[in-house]
């Protein structure tokens, strides 16, 4: 399988630079497997398209403030880290600007000292571990000091960075947020509360490997990046309750079907447990614990679109983007949705 096999041509124009105002308003491809069928509808239509008895599983990781801009202490240059994963306390593993100026045991400030950095091993992916060195709470000083780490793809600022956050996020420590869930109100969430639809948070923090192109001609030679999972026991036990009582599980976003994949065994059973997973899902890989998706479009030759392949089929998939262009849907992180049923 190639690389290549997952392009398709996206115009620039059709990348989403702002979202959809009110989030609920972007418009939603739904896609029916057993008939082909495929229907343009709205986001807000969502519940619709869910029965009683379904659960749907959200992740409600939230977005660091991860990006911090500050000067090398020596020369003043400016430096841009971006924090990834936590190592330990006061470590983290980073992505650095300029990376070649900034060698082991340089140091970075940020907000005329408030917060400082020294700069620390090359991590196999190709990024940095950085030390920060601080007085007071590391968390307060990054939600002073750090901005929203938006996709390379978005050239315009947020003028509200919770625009860049679902607004069901609870655990801090993603570098992007999974964007599928940001097309979420609290009303259309009460609306399926009030159906009798489950709604069962998961985790995973989401890593900026996200966006990284897949770099080899071989599908099968390409590495994910690991992100940390979590699905406590109240979780796993209201996901296969519901399977075994005949209803669906409706995953939000890629991120939430890589969460129960980790953690499904052959049978579908999901398991609690964390930990960190590199789960690559492509085409001819069977899942396990996921009926139906809704999910943003991806990025061409992404590996998020080999996920959505694998749950829909390679030629339909596609078929589908081609459409999606033809009919102007906007793409990407702030753009519209697909729910594959």
């Amino acid at each position: 399988m190639k690389t290549s096999d997952f392009y398709y041509d996206l115009p620039e124009r059709l990348i989403a630079q702002t979202p959809a105002q009110p989030r609920d308003a972007a418009r939603m491809m739904v896609i029916h497997r057993d008939t082909g069928l495929h229907e343009d509808k709205i986001f807000r239509d969502l519940p619709d398209y869910l029965r009683p008895g379904d659960v749907m599983v959200i992740n409600h990781t939230k977005v660091l403030p991860a990006r911090l801009l500050g000067v090398k202490e020596d020369t003043g240059v400016p430096v841009e880290v971006l924090l990834l994963q936590r190592v330990d306390k006061d470590s983290w593993e980073t992505l650095v600007r300029p990376g070649r100026r900034l060698k082991k045991g340089v140091t970075v400030s940020f907000g005329d000292g408030l917060l400082r950095a020294e700069i620390g091993e090359t991590t196999a992916a190709g990024g940095r571990v950085v030390k920060f060195l601080y007085e007071g709470v590391f968390e307060e000083l990054l939600d002073r000091l750090g901005e929203m780490p938006l996709p390379p793809y978005i050239h315009e600022k947020l003028s509200d960075p919770t625009q860049y956050q679902t607004i069901y996020a609870k655990e801090e420590g993603s570098a992007a947020a999974p964007t599928a869930g940001l097309h979420f109100t609290e009303e259309v969430m009460q609306r399926i509360r009030d159906m009798g639809v489950e709604i069962v948070p998961v985790l995973l923090h989401v890593g900026l490997g996200t966006f990284r192109p897949v770099k080899v001609d071989d599908v099968s030679q390409h590495v994910m990046h690991s992100e940390y999972w979590q699905v406590t026991e109240e979780a796993a036990e209201k996901i296969n309750t519901a399977r075994n009582n005949g209803g669906r599980i409706v995953c939000i976003g890629t991120t939430s079907v890589r969460t129960l994949e980790t953690a499904a065994d052959d049978n579908g059973i999901v398991h609690p447990g964390m930990g960190m997973t590199n789960i690559f899902i492509t085409p001819g890989v069977k899942l396990k614990a996921t009926d139906v998706l809704m999910t943003n479009f991806h990025l061409p030759e992404s590996t998020l679109l080999m996920l959505v392949s694998a749950l829909m089929g390679q030629e339909e998939a596609l078929a589908a983007y081609r459409e999606a262009v033809e009919k102007e849907y906007r793409f990407f992180s702030f753009g519209d949705c697909m729910l594959i049923l």
